[in-house]
């Protein structure tokens, strides 16, 4: 009984700090001034958000488990999650980049204080 409930306390932390990430994530896309940032914001909070998120699950899964002969579909089910945790952790910094990079060949300049364009355009090689 005490373990199934700090099984519950640890997934519930897990998700919870998922869920502060991910509102950090949404206040930097609110907040932040130009393309560049707001993509940094969206793809580091998406990726430890979710990550976060479903760790917490796969943790709360173990919640139910007693013995490997009689709950293999629970093992099952934590196997999924972690899968579908290594698919985030490749895919989503790879998306985010590949969207910055077609900002860049787009011509989106990235908005720095104190600097005029041209020597914005000093700081940054030739496409």
């Amino acid at each position: 009984m005490i373990q199934e409930t700090i099984i519950t306390i640890i997934s519930a932390l897990f998700i919870l700090a998922g869920l502060i990430f991910f509102l950090g994530a949404a206040m930097g896309l609110l907040r932040f001034p130009d393309f560049y940032t707001r993509m940094h914001a969206a793809g580091k909070g998406d990726t430890l958000s979710s990550l976060l998120v479903v760790l917490g699950f796969a943790i709360y899964q173990l919640h139910d488990f007693t013995s490997i002969q009689s709950d293999w579909p629970v093992i099952l089910v934590i196997f999924k999650l972690l899968a579908i945790c290594t698919f985030i952790m490749i895919t989503s910094p790879t998306s985010t980049h590949a969207l910055m990079n077609a900002g860049w060949e787009d011509d989106i300049e990235p908005e720095v204080k104190g600097k005029e364009a041209n020597d914005l355009a000093k700081d940054f090689p030739e496409k």
